[in-house]
């Protein structure tokens, strides 16, 4: 039976709060913690994941997916977990959800030889095993243990494709219309840039946005739609989705350069990621936030706005915020800024019928600093 996202009743908190800080770069032996990604189990449990960097504090070495998760609404949190240990190379990207049919944890994350750069694997300078790949791990406990990474490349990454990223950020289970039960993460890659050409691929324009999906609770995966235009102007980048009412998905992009005006792109699917509606375009009341990642969220209960969440400056990474849209992402309006202080990753989770949560980087020396979850009421 699919059950929604709020069929187990809320708890009775022990205490409130308004923020706490899960992860502190250079603390349990970490240089940096980044990409963080949160979801709500069954049980009202909140996991909230990260990469942890052992020593670097860039994108690529030896990267672990950590997780911590938390009993009382986000309040405090349990110790460190590591889920994926990259053992010297780079496992990240952390996209999790909670299967409506079971209530289990599908965590999808992304792995490379943690000796190459991104660079490197757009210019195709890398073998196929030193390449970005694709893995599925579930939790059947409530996310105190998850299953080894199983890997699913072949069924997600067609040849030709160079870099490949999921989400970051929580993943999407349809509950509503035609797909209810189908798993969806949203994800982005390069491509090869045509023979003659005298493009590297590493330029941005080789960017594009696609979906993959699983209809039977993340044992299989499907490619969806596929955005590869590469002509420059909307460079589809790290992507968020949400559930609409009614089972339609919204996606929401990082803009990686493109010449539009603007950072964030959308688009719409009413076939549970297969195709989009239409292509991506600019999201015009988004212009204020910056080159960056950014978090969609359909909040539950009658007329719930969906939320969206970036840094407000749109020439830093600084000022995390939360937006609001009541047309189901065709608008956005500023709801609040969190902090004035620099901030960059972000993911949102709904922690009851009340209260929202954002699982953001922040800091005052650097964006990076430490990872904060802050509680927000749930805009009506």
């Amino acid at each position: 039976m699919l059950l929604g996202a709020f069929t187990v009743q809320p708890r009775a908190w022990a205490a409130t709060c308004e923020s706490s800080v899960p992860y502190v770069s250079g603390a349990g032996g970490y240089a940096q913690y980044r990409i963080p990604a949160a979801v709500r189990t069954w049980h009202g449990t909140l996991l909230a994941f990260a990469e942890g960097r052992h020593t670097t504090t860039g994108d690529s070495g030896d990267i672990d997916v950590v997780l911590r998760r938390s009993a009382d609404g986000g309040c405090t949190w349990g110790p460190l977990q590591v889920v994926a240990d990259g053992r010297g190379n780079t496992r990240g990207n952390p996209a999790p959800v909670v299967d409506p049919r079971t209530g289990e944890v599908v965590l999808v994350t992304t792995y490379n030889d943690g000796s190459v750069s991104e660079a490197q694997i757009m210019r195709g300078q890398v073998t196929k095993e030193q390449s970005r790949r694709v893995f599925v791990q579930r939790s059947r406990s409530d996310g105190r243990s998850f299953t080894a990474p199983r890997e699913i490349t072949a069924q997600v990454k067609p040849a030709g494709w160079r870099w490949y990223a999921t989400g970051p950020g929580h993943a999407v289970a349809v509950t509503e219309g035609p797909h209810r039960g189908r798993l969806i993460v949203a994800a982005d890659h390069s491509g090869t840039p045509r023979p003659g050409s005298a493009d590297t691929g590493q330029e941005a324009r080789y960017y594009g946005g696609h979906a993959i999906y699983s209809d039977d609770g993340g044992r299989s995966w499907h490619l969806g739609f596929v955005d590869e235009s590469y002509t420059g102007r909307d460079n589809v980048n790290e992507t968020t989705a949400a559930q609409l009412p009614g089972g339609r998905i919204y996606f929401n992009a990082r803009d990686q350069n493109g010449s539009s005006p603007g950072n964030r792109l959308d688009a719409w699917s009413s076939d549970g990621g297969e195709s989009l509606d239409a292509v991506y375009t600019v999201q015009p009341s988004l212009r204020q936030v910056p080159v960056v990642e950014g978090s969609v969220l359909q909040l539950q209960g009658f007329d719930a706005p969906l939320l969206f969440s970036a840094p407000s400056v749109p020439t830093a990474r600084k000022a995390m915020a939360l937006w609001t849209s009541t047309d189901e992402g065709i608008s956005f309006d500023m709801l609040l800024t969190l902090s004035g202080q620099k901030a960059a990753y972000s993911d949102l989770v709904q922690v009851d019928r009340s209260t929202a949560g954002v699982l953001y980087e922040t800091g005052t020396r650097t964006a990076y600093d430490t990872i904060e979850f802050r509680r927000v009421a749930a805009p009506r």
